[in-house]
């Protein structure tokens, strides 16, 4: 590599934002900058470099092997230069960061403790996006998000994990089921019972099918909803029974009269859930820092619904 071909900054942030917006226009739109700049730009680092980063085409880009080898070490530079930017201003862990959560959580929690993570961290912004726990756990350690808030297990020896807290699972029912009347539902109760769940690429799925295998329950594998939502449909259209958050029903159902709700005698059905970052993160002092507020918030606001761990 020659002196005329030494990489820069900008040329690894222009090719990550091609490889993540999939166009050179989308991504000039994000930077705020020219499309021809970018063309220039990534024409001299892939001439740095002795490769082509894309293939390019009429709706796009699409990236070569080599790219995508090498984005995943981009986004951590870019990770380390925000770092070391942050803390040479004075404001580490007042600054924005990518948050990656759960559907089956964030959507039930996070508007309940945000508001208070405001108030401790006035100028803390958190860029939030979806997606199940085994693709955020993959996206956090390839720093497509800083944190993540997902349910436990996660898994990776590169990863810091702080558990959080412990939320129940409630049983519900259509009112016209058999067991809707019954004053107390015990575990036998539920033996032969056939359970609706979410389809099996969410974790939730394997938690519940666990839960059914311990009760003698079954799994109905003929009708799966695709979000807690259409599992509280199904379940008023009295297509069976299923498993819901408690933080879901505090926060979607409350004192329904068109569903019974309930707990299941001598069982105990929970699920624990945790904030993670990667253990090189740059940020990772405040990471801590919010996993301990978040733990406080909850202490303070959510006590008769969850239990810290």
């Amino acid at each position: 590599m020659s002196g005329s071909e030494r990489l820069t900054f900008k040329q690894i942030r222009y090719f990550q934002a091609i490889a993540e917006a999939g166009s050179f226009r989308r991504a000039a739109d994000r930077l705020g900058v020219k499309q021809p700049t970018l063309t220039v730009q990534i024409a001299a680092l892939e001439e740095a470099l002795s490769t082509t980063l894309f293939e390019r085409q009429r709706s796009g880009v699409v990236m070569t092997p080599a790219a995508r080898e090498l984005l995943p070490r981009a986004r951590r530079i870019a990770e380390e230069l925000k770092g070391f930017t942050d803390q040479a201003m004075g404001v580490s862990g007042q600054s924005t960061y990518r948050l990656g959560v759960t559907p089956t959580l964030g959507p039930y929690l996070l508007p309940r403790v945000l508001p208070a993570v405001h108030q401790r961290f006035e100028d803390l912004r958190l860029y939030v996006r979806e997606a199940i726990p085994a693709q955020l756990a993959s996206d956090l350690k390839s720093a497509v998000h800083d944190v993540v808030l997902t349910t436990l297990p996660l898994q990776g020896d590169e990863l810091e994990v702080l558990p959080l807290f412990r939320e129940t699972l409630k049983l519900a029912l259509p009112l016209e089921h058999p067991l809707a009347s019954k004053g107390v539902v015990s575990g036998e109760d539920l033996v032969g019972e056939a359970v609706l769940t979410i389809d099996e690429q969410h974790l939730y799925h394997r938690q519940v099918s666990a839960l059914c295998e311990s009760l003698g329950a079954t799994v109905n594998r003929d009708y799966e909803g695709t979000s807690l939502d259409t599992l509280r449909q199904m379940v008023v259209m009295g297509m069976g029974i299923t498993f819901l958050p408690s933080l879901y029903v505090a926060s979607e159902i409350g004192d329904s009269d068109t569903l019974r709700i309930t707990d299941v005698k001598g069982v105990n059905m929970n699920r624990d859930h945790a904030l993670a970052w990667r253990r090189r993160s740059p940020a990772r002092v405040f990471f801590r820092q919010l996993a301990e507020a978040m733990k406080a918030i909850l202490d303070e606001q959510l006590a008769d619904e969850v239990t810290l761990l």
